[in-house]
């Protein structure tokens, strides 16, 4: 179901909760809600539609992938740049990674680990941030 996007700073900004099993309906709420917004936005955390659970989802060029749980335990190659957000307006700086490793579950519960760099790096980062309730 396409959900509205939330805009309250006060909610963004808190943590989310870890994910579980149970949580696979958000993770559908937020791949529609992210198609639905596809000419405007890249990816999404549950929090932008209303769910403090740790669930992002990203465009990877190719497909759109959900991570339960993500948590990057490898970093290197930091910038600086500007970034938007579909629950805030304009851009802010942002500092990123060029290179990241991630760890989270995939829709079938299977925990992955895997590297990602580039644009698809920021894009997992920033939501990820979301998670912590940290807004560019």
């Amino acid at each position: 179901m396409v959900k509205n996007i939330v805009k309250d700073v006060f909610f963004l900004s808190q943590k989310s909760v870890p994910a579980t099993k149970a949580d696979m309906g958000t993770a559908r709420d937020l791949s529609d809600t992210l198609a639905a917004n596809a000419d405007r936005c890249v990816g999404m955390a549950a929090n932008m539609i209303g769910v403090n659970k740790n669930i992002i989802i990203v465009n990877i060029g190719f497909m759109n992938m959900i991570m339960f749980n993500p948590v990057i335990t490898k970093k290197s190659g930091e910038y600086k740049t500007e970034e938007g957000c579909l629950s805030l307006i304009g851009v802010r700086p942002a500092v990123r990674y060029e290179k990241i490793t991630v760890e989270f579950y995939d829709m079938s519960w299977n925990r992955q680990v895997r590297e990602y760099t580039g644009w698809t790096a920021q894009i997992i980062q920033h939501e990820i941030d979301h998670l912590s309730g940290i807004l560019i």
